[in-house]
């Protein structure tokens, strides 16, 4: 962006070439005092210098708290999703994760979490007209090993799954160099992995989906029933972090959560009001996420060719948009898919 394009007097203007700035950004880059050695400018003519260089740097204007409330403005991006990759399953979640906010997905060893999330972090980086977000995703491990073997085979059967993208797009994108795969063993090494290298790709645009797989893990091992408060003191400053990265950076947050039983379903309103499990860490961590799903794997099969998968459910659990409801799915080779009402009829018990 040229000088003159910003509202500044000449005055300003001359002192900022004379100075050698380039670009907007070097004059965010600096501090004041060192503007006003570089430029020779008074302290007010820089803070005017920085207003007009942030104000360029905007992507969109400033909205009023009151207005969002009445609903009469709303941000550029505001329905933009992050879609599954799959139609029946983002008509259940109306497009896919939204932008902004933290997604919940809590299961059972075996539900097909991960699958999820490795579908996922492939569809972020189609373009938004292909339901992406033209970018790459960043995969936090903090249990288990993460799985590049069953990465590689979803990403050898895009074309297959993704029958709505032209060949070749699909072939053009290389999808493994934009997968960033980060493991942390304990919850301090899961803070400054959040706070320091996460941001670093978000702010270079390299990512605009961030998994933490799995929530639980970390704040299950590290604290005993009676450091309660410790633990909820930590959760919330975790959720805190996850909030800013995606507000800051507007991208959607997913996190896997575990699961514990529930002996009297009928006083649990955190999960399915059909299933017996109920997500982990309570009611602290349930108030941190904005969209709550839950998948669930069912003891009946569905064949389609060579090829069974046991039963799956993906279930909206709560969220601000959405209704309860749920959809059947299998797990396949290319990856999850919702089934169709004829495929429905071919569940074997």
């Amino acid at each position: 962006m040229d000088w003159h394009q910003l509202d500044l007097s000449p005055r300003i203007t001359a002192a900022v070439r004379r100075a050698k700035l380039k670009c907007v950004q070097d004059v965010l880059c600096v501090s004041g005092l060192d503007l006003q050695r570089l430029t020779g400018l008074s302290r007010s003519d820089v803070q005017q210098l920085i207003t007009a260089a942030a104000t360029a740097c905007r992507p969109h204007p400033p909205v009023p708290a009151l207005l969002l409330h009445r609903g009469e403005c709303r941000r550029l991006e505001s329905g933009l999703r992050l879609s599954v990759g799959c139609p029946v399953l983002d008509e259940l979640l109306r497009g896919g994760l939204p932008v902004g906010g933290v997604t919940e997905l809590s299961g059972e060893s075996g539900a097909g979490k991960t699958q999820l999330a490795l579908q996922l972090c492939l569809s972020v980086q189609y373009p938004t007209q292909h339901g992406g977000l033209n970018s790459g995703a960043v995969y936090i491990c903090t249990e288990d090993v993460f799985p590049s073997s069953r990465l590689q085979q979803l990403i050898s059967d895009q074309s297959c799954l993704r029958s709505d993208v032209p060949p070749t797009l699909i072939s053009r994108l290389q999808f493994s160099d934009h997968v960033y795969i980060e493991h942390t063993a304990d919850l301090e090494s899961l803070q400054v992995c959040l706070s320091r290298r996460v941001p670093l790709l978000l702010a270079r645009g390299a990512v605009r989906l961030l998994v933490v797989d799995s929530v639980a893990a970390l704040f299950r091992c590290e604290f005993q029933a009676s450091d309660w408060l410790e633990r909820t003191k930590q959760l919330l400053s975790f959720s805190s972090t996850l909030h800013h990265l995606s507000q800051e950076f507007n991208t959607p947050v997913l996190c896997i959560n575990q699961v514990t039983d529930v002996f009297n379903s009928s006083d649990d309103t955190l999960g399915p009001l059909s299933s017996n499990v109920s997500p982990a860490l309570g009611l602290a961590w349930a108030n941190q996420v904005m969209v709550r799903l839950m998948m669930r794997r069912l003891q009946e099969t569905v064949a389609r060719g060579n090829q069974r998968s046991a039963l799956r459910r993906l279930e909206v659990v709560f969220a601000p948009h959405l209704a309860r409801d749920g959809r059947d799915a299998a797990v396949w080779r290319e990856g999850v898919r919702g089934l169709t009402g004829s495929e429905c009829t071919d569940v074997q018990h």
